[in-house]
C-alpha cells in the first residue's frame, strides 16, 4: 500500500490534537534573554559530534496563546535520527512581541548559538532553519535577514549563517497573507499596520520582500491545509524560482496544516526524512 492511500485511512489532525503532542524532553534549556519567552530548548542526538543542527521555530499566528511545546516530539524525532535540534520560543502578539520584538528574538536566539555549540559538538556548518505555518515565516527571514540594509532596526553585521531552509506550511509573503487574511489579522497586528501604512516593515519582516534568499528552501504543504492557502505558497515559490532560488514545493495530497509537525504520521515522517536530506545524512 502506498504512502497516500495510508493517510489517506487517518483523520486529519485537528489544532487540539497538535496542542496535545508530547512536548518532549529537552536535553537542555537556554535562556538568550530576560524575558520569560527568550529561552531555546536543545535537543542532542544519543551519536557523538559534531551534530548537524536545525533551528526549530514554532507557528500559532504569532500568537501568545502557541507556544513550542508541541514541537517538542518532533524535535525528539529528529534528535534520534542524529540532528540537533535548537527549539526557539520567542515574543509573540499579547506577550510583549510583535514588530520588531518576534524578529528580533528569533535572530537572537539564533545568534546564542556559537556560545554553546563547542560544548555540544554542534555543527554550525550544517544548519537548516525549519519553521511551521507562522514559524515558516520565521525561518525564512533567518535566511534573508543577511540582506537587511545596514543601520536599519533589524540589520545585524554577522547572522548565524544557515544552509537551507524548510518551510511547513509557511507564511511566506507577508504582503498578500495580510491581503488574504491569513490567519485572520494576525499579520497586521505582528507588523502593527497594514502593508500601505508600514511598509518598511514587510520590507523588513516579509521573506518574498528578501528574495533571493541565496540557499536552498523547500516548502511542504498539506493539500488540504485550511488555514494557510497553497495558492500564495505556490505563487512564492514561482517567484524565488524566478530570482535564481533553488526553491522547490512538495504538496502532501492527503495532509493537513498540521499533520506536517506531528511525527508519527506519514507526513510527519516525510518531513523528517526531508530534513536528513537537507543536513546531508541518510535517509
Amino acid at each position: 500500500m502506498n504512502e497516500e492511500t495510508e493517510q489517506e485511512k487517518d483523520p486529519l489532525l485537528t489544532v487540539t490534537e497538535y496542542c496535545q503532542l508530547a512536548p518532549g524532553f529537552p536535553t537542555r534549556r537556554y535562556r538568550y534573554g530576560p524575558h520569560p519567552s527568550q529561552f531555546a530548548d536543545l535537543f542532542l542526538p544519543a551519536t557523538a559530534g559534531p551534530s548537524p543542527l536545525v533551528v526549530l521555530v514554532h507557528g500559532g499566528c504569532w500568537q501568545a496563546a502557541y507556544g513550542l511545546e508541541p514541537l517538542g516530539q518532533l524535535a525528539a524525532a529528529l534528535a534520534a535520527r542524529g540532528v540537533a535540534v535548537w527549539s526557539i520560543e520567542y515574543r509573540r502578539v499579547g506577550d510583549e512581541g510583535g514588530w520588531p520584538q518576534t524578529l528580533q528574538d528569533v535572530a537572537a536566539a539564533s545568534d546564542f548559538l556559537p556560545t554553546v555549540a563547542a560544548d555540544h559538538g554542534l555543527d554550525l556548518q550544517r544548519v537548516v532553519a525549519v519553521g511551521h505555518s507562522a514559524g515558516g515565516q520565521l525561518a525564512l527571514w533567518l535566511a534573508g535577514r543577511r540582506r537587511l540594509a545596514a543601520g536599519t532596526l533589524l540589520f545585524h553585521p554577522a547572522p548565524l549563517a544557515v544552509q537551507g531552509v524548510l518551510s511547513l506550511a509557511g507564511i511566506p509573503d507577508l504582503r498578500h497573507a495580510a491581503e488574504q487574511r491569513v490567519c485572520g489579522d494576525a499579520v497586521v497586528q505582528l507588523l502593527g499596520g497594514t502593508p500601505a501604512s508600514v511598509a518598511d516593515r514587510y520590507d523588513a519582516a516579509s521573506p518574498a520582500a528578501l528574495t533571493p534568499l541565496g540557499v536552498p528552501h523547500v516548502h511542504i504543504h498539506g493539500q488540504q491545509d485550511t488555514l494557510v492557502p497553497l495558492d500564495l505558497v505556490a505563487a512564492y515559490v514561482k517567484q524565488a524560482q524566478a530570482q535564481g532560488d533553488p526553491a522547490r514545493l512538495t504538496v502532501l495530497p492527503a495532509a493537513g496544516h498540521f499533520d506536517l509537525v506531528a511525527a508519527h504520521t506519514p507526513a510527519g515522517m516525510r518531513v523528517v526524512d526531508e530534513v536528513l536530506r537537507q543536513v546531508f545524512l541518510p535517509v
